[in-house]
């Protein structure tokens, strides 16, 4: 059975416009940070879609999701079936900002990064010389409600660390971090991020994510320790 036609639609990438196969697509957009893109079944649609802004196309269909034989919820992006979780009641929104941070060494080097969960696009990404996971995780978050105020968008924040969630609602990070000549540039972001918090109002929802139903969380950096 010959592959259905595709049309994808490139709102931020290289090169904006509409693509008529995965490859074309996958070259505007792969590398770009906050790349915008989404396929449609036929052309019209695609010809229509790139009009309009691209948060309030992928709003109206996002959790295109499926079932298969062994009750597994599938995401269906632009490069096939990702696996999400094992079947529940309860799926998590697709249409939402995942983040997480990672770090190497105790403490080491730290990294945290913002994915939007249906394109497992990297929207954003930051990198400290020594930190912890606690505060990447903290600054993910404040990164997110930033990022999502600043460009309108209303989708939800999903975070696998409950203990940044708080901090986040206390508007303070309390890690016990010394604040010394090495880490004086990552606290001197917390300090902004912190200032964000006091100084902005935001409806963004924070959401825990269930990583023992859902698996680990979109953002994930794929090592422990």
């Amino acid at each position: 059975m010959a592959k259905k036609q595709k049309y994808y639609v490139v709102w931020q990438g290289k090169q904006p416009g509409i693509y008529t196969d995965w490859d074309a697509c996958k070259a505007q957009v792969q590398g770009v940070q906050g790349a915008q893109y989404k396929s449609f079944d036929t052309m019209a649609e695609a010809e229509q879609a790139i009009r309009l802004p691209y948060s309030s196309v992928i709003s109206q269909n996002t959790r295109s999701i499926q079932s298969n034989q062994n009750n597994q919820i599938l995401v269906v992006d632009e490069s096939g079936m990702t696996a999400v979780k094992p079947g529940t009641d309860n799926p998590p929104i697709l249409d939402a900002l995942a983040v997480d941070a990672a770090r190497s060494g105790n403490p080491g080097v730290m990294e945290y990064q913002g994915i939007y969960i249906p394109t497992r696009t990297q929207v954003f990404h930051y990198m400290a010389p020594k930190g912890t996971n606690n505060i990447g995780e903290f600054l993910a978050i404040v990164h997110g409600l930033s990022y999502l105020k600043k460009h309108h968008l209303n989708q939800i924040i999903y975070s696998d660390s409950v203990n940044a969630m708080s901090w986040v609602r206390q508007k303070v990070c309390k890690s016990k971090l010394p604040e010394d000549a090495s880490t004086a540039e990552l606290w001197d972001y917390v300090h902004r991020a912190e200032q964000w918090l006091r100084s902005n109002t935001y409806t963004t929802e924070i959401r825990k994510w269930d990583t023992d139903r859902w698996g680990e969380i979109p953002a994930d950096f794929g090592r422990k320790g």
